[in-house]
């Protein structure tokens, strides 16, 4: 037991995962004893009225010693010609789940109609499964479902998480060899950011070194993506400006005393430090995921308060306490109840014993930060002819979309269409610019009154944007 909790310290863990790592540690021996089972279908899931109207295969693969669960929905249109598309949640640590129910998946939660007890789920017409096959990956280990099987498997990082993404990729095609022959594509929001160019660049590299199996790479899709820390940092108070949090006077003393430097700054830069303070009482109390809506904190209603990725909070609120204004939070909360059911896993087929506690994103993971950049690799896929679409909401605070328009910008790409709006039912959705340079050609849109990530707050206009992006009509 010694030897047991001295590995389990040096790899970090907190004290709550000491006491379940003791366990399931006999149970976890079992299960890596047993050979990974492949994907099974999934007909009928508890708070849906009937059979599901379209083909849901859930599962694990099998990569080191992790075992990666998936949700895989074939396209709703022509799965023999429609694309196939990877899909990572940010976090780190956030389910698929999310993408799936929240973002970009064709079901949703009934939550204006909750009244308690499981929550209800219901179609989503306007889902990106419409046109194209989609695997929804609960990565990296310790995410939703997966999990590993040994003590040394649990800590990640972002190159062991694309890499544990790629491998996963690899053998699910290994085992859907029907989905060869279409057009692949990597896509995820927010903290995928960093890791989509990494698995895409392992996917083209593999492809030249002839790894079996080959993969047809089309081209990826980012959303509200971490690119750059110091960027993307450093663009909060351009944006803070621009969006007229910050006044004139605020903006140009910052920019004189920090010189533009808004990151690392050096601590006898006393002026620049007075500068960052006034920015700080100007924005400190928004809700950075959307700067128009709420920033709630009931905490004073629910004890079992639940701290999110970003630091904002989540809560398990019976219906009757819910806040006025609505708190768009209130909605997260579904995830927990309805993962955590056990009937729900049953029909997932999650394999019992090999989680502690579901969580919509787990806070408690060993994860190392050790990207800090992926610009250069962007510079990299743009010597290949890929599709790009690059999105963001204009409401988002956390990742700014100045920041990524700037990364954007360096990779020195040609123009192709200036700054313009683009349009859902003669209405302006956003705004696109669009650049392209030796066959590699990347699409820049905002969404027009949405947060982080855009499609939790615009997802039918996010559908709309993907769906001609993806189906090479004009945006």
């Amino acid at each position: 037991m010694a030897q047991v909790e001295a590995a389990t310290n040096s790899f970090s863990f907190s004290r709550s995962w000491i006491k379940w790592v003791h366990i399931h540690l006999l149970l976890l021996v079992v299960i890596s004893a047993q050979s990974a089972l492949g994907g099974q279908i999934v007909k009928y899931l508890p708070g849906y009225d009937g059979e599901l109207p379209f083909k849901l295969e859930t599962g694990y693969i099998s990569v080191d010693d992790s075992e990666l669960f998936y949700y895989f929905i074939e396209s709703e249109g022509n799965p023999q010609e429609d694309p196939l598309f990877l899909w990572l949640t940010g976090g780190p640590g956030c389910t698929a789940l999310s993408g799936l129910l929240y973002e970009v998946g064709p079901m949703e939660y009934d939550i204006s109609n909750y009244t308690g007890g499981l929550p209800k789920l219901r179609y989503y017409p306007h889902a990106r499964t419409k046109t194209a096959s989609m695997i929804f990956l609960d990565a990296p280990v310790g995410t939703g479902f997966s999990y590993s099987r040994t003590l040394e498997g649990w800590p990640s990082s972002d190159t062991k998480s694309s890499e544990q993404s790629y491998n996963f990729l690899r053998k699910w095609l290994v085992e859907h060899p029907q989905f060869l022959s279409v057009h692949l594509y990597i896509g995820g929001d927010s903290q995928a950011g960093m890791i989509v160019p990494l698995i895409t660049k392992k996917i083209i590299d593999g492809n030249k070194d002839k790894a079996e199996p080959y993969m047809n790479i089309k081209g990826y899709l980012v959303g509200c993506p971490m690119t750059d820390v110091f960027i993307d940092y450093n663009s909060y108070v351009q944006y803070a400006h621009a969006m007229a949090l910050i006044s004139d006077e605020i903006y140009e003393n910052a920019k004189r005393s920090c010189k533009e430097n808004y990151v690392d700054v050096d601590p006898a830069n006393s002026a620049c430090l007075v500068a960052l303070g006034d920015i700080q009482k100007c924005t400190k109390d928004l809700n950075k995921k959307h700067i128009l809506k709420p920033n709630c904190d009931v905490s004073s209603l629910d004890p079992n308060r639940r701290s999110l990725e970003d630091g904002a909070s989540e809560f398990l609120l019976q219906p009757s306490t819910v806040p006025n204004p609505w708190c768009t939070t209130f909605g997260l909360t579904h995830n927990n109840i309805w993962a955590s059911d056990d009937s729900v896993q049953e029909a997932l087929h999650v394999r019992k014993g090999t989680i502690r506690q579901w969580e919509r994103c787990n806070n408690s993971l060993s994860y190392s930060h050790n990207v800090f950049s992926v610009v250069s690799v962007h510079k990299e896929l743009s010597r290949s002819a890929l599709e790009v679409l690059v999105e963001s909401g204009d409401h988002d605070m956390s990742v700014p979309y100045v920041g990524t328009l700037k990364w954007i910008k360096s990779l020195n790409l040609s123009l192709v269409d200036d700054w313009r709006p683009w349009y859902v039912d003669h209405q302006v959705a956003g705004y696109t610019i669009k650049y392209s340079e030796d066959g590699y050609r990347l699409t820049f849109a905002t969404l027009k009154g949405a947060g982080h990530p855009a499609p939790e707050y615009c997802r039918r206009e996010c559908y709309h944007l993907f769906d001609k992006w993806v189906n090479d009509h004009a945006i």
